[in-house]
């Protein structure tokens, strides 16, 4: 299993309805090419984990450099993993205005004590730290 972690700019601050229009569609793609992972957004900066197959996690992430929603896509890190550290959710999510997002499937609060458990995958601790950073939590 292969994992993705990357930042990049939205070309512009996202309304909640582009937010979610977002994920909605991700959540297709993802489950299509059995790729799992969390994106979190503030304040026009992206941080998201993709994970799944070697070559699901390509195609996925050829996808993502060509969606023009954002640019100066930096990858953070690259690595393999033995089981997915998102094994539920084809597209978890959270964003600063998390009061309207809340109610949306997927949706995990960064202010709550439980947000991405105790797991220390270094996947994990970034987007933590993207999250803290960020007022997320």
């Amino acid at each position: 299993m292969e994992y993705i972690v990357y930042v990049s700019t939205a070309r512009k601050l996202l309304e909640d309805y582009e937010l979610l229009d977002l994920l909605t569609v991700a959540r297709v793609n993802n489950e299509t090419n059995n790729i799992t992972g969390m994106l979190l957004y503030s304040q026009g900066t992206f941080m998201q984990v993709i994970e799944g197959e070697k070559a699901d996690v390509e195609r996925t992430f050829k996808a993502i450099e060509l969606d023009l929603r954002h640019k100066n896509i930096i990858k953070l890190i690259t690595g393999t993993i033995e089981k997915r550290n998102f094994p539920d959710w084809t597209m978890a999510f959270a964003s600063v205005d998390n009061h309207t997002l809340r109610e949306f499937e997927g949706f995990l609060d960064p202010s709550t004590e439980s947000f991405l458990g105790k797991n220390n995958h270094t996947s994990i601790e970034m987007l933590k730290t993207f999250a803290a950073h960020n007022n997320l939590s």
